[in-house]
């Protein structure tokens, strides 16, 4: 099946065009046949158009809202142009897979998309007002644009966390605030916690319920979870991504306080605090600089620059301790597992994080860490007692592949 997977943003739209089947699966046989980004769609935008195994397009054009930029993408790869020898019309678009943000308690699975789903992503605004109401346009569009009668389907970032237990999801917080307004722990990030644990288990040829492991979601966003007998346990994301790991603009974890005590000294409303710890705080308040870790470690080598290496080194140790935390969690794990943009690709900060991690028994490798840039593979030493792995995430292909599994009625593999 041809699965058109959409991430649809306020502003910009991403998008894969995925050839998979559930008889596949277990080969690897998925083809990615086509992808690409549009940014600032309401205005002139930002075209990026790729066919596999070609150079990228870019190119502008004005698209006034989502359901023409959406347009733009489906009629783009039905023609020849194209060069999509498998998309030659809209009838070889089989089924649409939306990365949805929030599903609440509502949706512990990935789900066919009908009018009631859509009402109940609609319940979940106040929990993702940014971006639920985005998701649902793009469902809405795809609708619109391919037809009512092609399945759609919603893949929840939520999802996976939905088997946290009550002790770990629960605020110590008077408890009708939880039964009033479902104020708990929800987590963010699961379709990429999920794929790396099931990537995990294939690589070492063990059964879900063999698998125990810490994951790490390292990019401008970030996110740790404990994963034991394939099952999330905890996770740093509480009831909005805020909390947790410190990330590129977002704070991650601070004391409550903070929040009424900078607003009176700075003369700030809740809301213009909530506004500076989601989008001025992070590795950009730190270093004053920038939120791409990329440059604060140029900035820290070139330069010996001091809040550069103070916004590294708190990232670092922030990252370190939920490991140590988790750990215990869970009673240890036989893996620590990196992935997301710097999780992927820095091996300084992976051997940072590492460091002093050894009464664990993690003992990174040093050759092979840097070796795995952007790789799949063990970056820790024979015979390490607590293994690390770096496996690039990829959420689309498990969109496009709980789409599959929504439409054929198969069951999904958490």
């Amino acid at each position: 099946m041809n699965i058109l997977v959409l991430n649809c943003g306020s502003s910009t739209i991403k998008f894969q065009l995925i050839a998979t089947d559930l008889e596949q699966i277990s080969q690897d046989a998925d083809r990615r046949l086509a992808g690409g980004s549009i940014e600032r769609v309401g205005g002139e935008a930002i075209i990026t158009l790729q066919v596999q195994g070609r150079e990228p397009e870019r190119t502008t054009a004005t698209l006034r809202d989502t359901r023409a930029a959406i347009d733009m993408i489906v009629s783009w790869a039905c023609t020849e142009a194209s060069g999509i020898a498998e998309v030659q019309s809209v009838a070889d678009i089989h089924a649409v897979g939306h990365r949805v943000v929030h599903g609440g308690e509502a949706f512990t699975h990935s789900v066919l998309i009908d009018d009631e789903v859509l009402r109940g992503i609609d319940r979940c605004i106040d929990l993702a007002p940014l971006h639920n109401p985005t998701n649902i346009r793009g469902i809405i569009a795809a609708r619109e644009v391919l037809g009512a009668g092609l399945p759609q389907v919603a893949v929840f970032d939520t999802a996976f966390h939905q088997t946290l237990p009550e002790h770990a999801f629960l605020y110590a917080l008077p408890y009708q605030l939880y039964r009033r307004h479902r104020i708990r722990r929800y987590g963010f990030h699961g379709t990429s916690h999920r794929y790396v644990a099931y990537r995990y288990r294939q690589l070492r040829n063990l059964k879900r319920e063999e698998t125990n492991v810490i994951t790490l979601h390292l990019g401008n966003g970030c996110s740790v979870a404990a994963i034991r007998e394939g099952n999330c346990l905890d996770t740093s994301m509480g009831l909005t991504p805020l909390e947790g790991l410190v990330m590129g603009t977002r704070s991650g974890d601070i004391d409550p306080a903070i929040v009424d005590f900078v607003g009176g000294k700075e003369g700030l409303s809740a809301h213009e605090v909530e506004t500076l710890l989601n989008k001025q705080s992070g590795l950009l308040g730190i270093s004053g600089l920038t939120n791409d870790m990329r440059e604060l470690l140029d900035e820290a080598h070139e330069n010996n620059d001091r809040r550069a290496r103070l916004a590294i080194e708190i990232f670092c140790y922030r990252a370190r301790k939920y490991i140590g935390a988790y750990l215990a969690a869970i009673g240890g794990a036989d893996a620590v597992i990196f992935t997301g943009g710097i999780g992927e690709n820095s091996a300084e900060v992976r051997a940072r994080i590492c460091a002093g991690l050894g009464w664990l028994g993690l003992e990174l490798d040093e050759a092979r860490n840097q070796a795995h840039a952007g790789q799949e593979g063990v970056i820790s030493k024979d015979g390490s007692r607590l293994a690390a792995y770096v496996i690039p995430t990829d959420e689309e292909l498990l969109i496009a592949r709980d789409t599959v599994r929504c439409v054929r009625g198969a069951p999904q593999r958490f």
